[in-house]
């Protein structure tokens, strides 16, 4: 028998940056994170459990866009504390100064028009 979704995953992931938490999912069979978010557990498609970060990781890698038309920016990978990694960007430093290694924080940004975005900015030093 199928059940059919609620709400789906990317659904459940907007609705919980709207309200200031980066969610991911959870494989209890394999003990790991998972992300982004998705219907069934990969490997095995069992249940996934959501939960929420607490907000905090570490550079693992980042380049500079330099655009055509406008300022250039950074592009980082972030591994969170608890286990999985995603794309985003670091806020707050000139983008050639994101460094890898760097400990930064999750903020959510919203812009008029889209769906609320994961961003961070660098933890100060000892925080």
């Amino acid at each position: 028998m199928t059940i059919p979704l609620q709400t789906s995953p990317l659904a459940a992931f907007v609705a919980r940056l709207r309200a200031g938490r980066l969610a991911y999912q959870y494989d209890p069979r394999e003990g790991r994170a998972v992300f982004f978010p998705r219907v069934i557990a990969p490997g095995h498609g069992g249940p996934l459990e959501w939960r929420d970060s607490a907000g905090l990781g570490t550079v693992y890698s980042t380049t500079t866009v330099h655009p055509r038309h406008g300022a250039p920016y950074n592009v980082a990978l972030i591994d969170m504390d608890e286990g999985f990694r995603l794309m985003s960007c670091v806020l707050g430093l000139p983008p050639g100064e994101v460094r890898i290694g760097q400990r930064v924080r999750v903020e959510v940004e919203e812009v008029d028009g889209d769906d609320p975005r994961p961003v961070f900015r660098p933890l100060e030093s000892g925080a």
